[in-house]
């Protein structure tokens, strides 16, 4: 079984296609595991599908399966049009909804699922935190420094409300800096698009930005976003790393 390996601005992921839905978290944190296996920040599994062009499923890099990946479903579409699975106009199926994708060369658009407001704001650990789901949930907490992005405050806002935890900084000409930790890589990630998202939501809401920002997250790279017809468009850089077979052993047990 061959898989191969993108990278969504730091984000990474091992892809493959396959005949069969089933279980597969075991895979993903045995392929995920950096020591031992590729290493990646999660697994994607494209599957057939009579209505759209294709399905997938998703892990993170702990096994667990997420709804929905912003930067996941730009590499998962690179991976399918480079596959000859969709053509540059796409649309695939996730537990989040529908996504609209567009490839063009290495640069692939998505629209993510329509947003929505879990909570209004609140206070917790000294931050004002906005909450949201992009397609997962996230807590957002707009600071004047993005330095100040706490890693422990941020796994206890994680645990305590069971989101992703963003910081961000908002700069003059609609230009957003973000850092993420995500649940189910339980780490600070180079970069998270639905986490993004969940930014450029929380700066709309409050006006603090026009309806298309840059977006930069610790990985330095630029992406961006922008509101249109009540839904959130991604684009960004997606590369193609690396193509690998896998062992016999792990072929016969996941394939």
């Amino acid at each position: 079984m061959q898989v191969e390996k993108y990278s969504a601005n730091g984000n990474d992921f091992i892809v493959f296609h396959a005949d069969e839905k089933k279980e597969r978290s075991g895979l993903a944190k045995i392929i995920c595991d950096r020591h031992e296996g590729v290493g990646a920040d999660g697994l994607i599994v494209i599957l057939p599908s009579k209505e759209y062009d294709f399905e997938w499923q998703f892990y993170n890099s702990d096994g667990s399966e997420a709804s929905m990946c912003g930067n996941g479903s730009r590499a998962c579409a690179l991976y399918a049009f480079n596959n000859k699975l969709a053509n540059e106009q796409m649309r695939f199926l996730t537990e989040a909804g529908v996504i609209n994708a567009h490839v063009d060369k290495n640069m692939v658009e998505v629209e993510l699922t329509t947003p929505k407001k879990i909570r209004e704001p609140f206070e917790d650990m000294g931050f004002v935190w906005h909450h949201y789901n992009t397609g997962v949930e996230h807590l957002v907490t707009i600071v004047n420094d993005i330095n100040k992005f706490d890693f422990a405050i941020a796994r206890k806002m994680r645990y305590n409300y069971n989101s992703n935890v963003n910081f961000i900084t908002i700069l003059e000409h609609n230009v957003l800096l973000v850092r993420t930790y995500e649940r189910g890589v339980e780490e600070e990630t180079l970069a998270c698009g639905t986490g993004m998202a969940a930014s450029f939501c929380a700066a709309l809401d409050l006006k603090k930005v026009d309806h298309f920002v840059k977006v930069i997250p610790k990985s330095r790279d630029e992406l961006f976003l922008r509101y249109e017809n009540g839904g959130i468009f991604f684009k960004g850089e997606v590369r193609y790393t690396f193509k690998a077979d896998l062992s016999k052993e792990l072929s016969e047990v996941f394939s």
